[in-house]
């Protein structure tokens, strides 16, 4: 596809990006909302579905050339999804819900990868932050992104330990 001008972005970059930001809005309301991503809320079942379309419309997208750490990526978060979906189902023993909890919150953690990469290697236009995906700044952000997903992980399975953390089916019904 030829890029449309908007960014240097694609048809297919363009619907990528905005089922993407629908995701990511998604996963910040069911994070804030219920202090977890999961598909027994509203927020964490869009969060959850947008997030398979954000990987299945990238899959299409050959920005730098063939199958690279972008697919990768997708394949990993698609991957992350199915554990989450099961661990949420309890198939997974009985620590399926932390399971959820640290493969729903990576699969969140995904989002923002891309997202910093493409801002920074795209704006300002004609001038960008960035020269590549491979500046050390970006190097650097991953850092501090990963430190963030520790942090809420941990936070996560404090509250799920405590006994306060399963959000029932009612909750649900009420909140979403």
């Amino acid at each position: 596809m030829a890029a449309t001008g908007w960014l240097g972005l694609t048809s297919l970059g363009i619907v990528h990006t905005a089922i993407s930001l629908i995701a990511v809005v998604a996963g910040i309301i069911a994070l804030l909302r219920y202090k977890e991503i999961t598909l027994r809320t509203g927020w964490g079942q869009v969060f959850v579905w947008t997030t398979v379309l954000t990987c299945l419309t990238g899959f299409g997208i050959f920005q730098h050339g063939g199958f690279g750490k972008p697919h990768v990526l997708g394949i990993v978060t698609l991957l992350a999804l199915v554990a989450g979906a099961m661990a949420g189902r309890e198939r997974l023993g009985k620590h399926s819900r932390y399971i959820e909890a640290v493969a729903y919150s990576a699969s969140f953690l995904f989002h923002w990868i891309p997202a910093f990469t493409e801002t920074l290697t795209r704006l300002p236009l004609g001038a960008p932050l960035l020269a590549d995906a491979e500046a050390p700044a970006l190097k650097a952000i991953t850092g501090v992104l990963f430190v963030l997903y520790i942090v809420g992980v941990a936070l996560q399975i404090r509250r799920l330990r405590g006994g306060g953390g399963t959000v029932s089916p009612a909750q649900v019904r009420a909140g979403s």
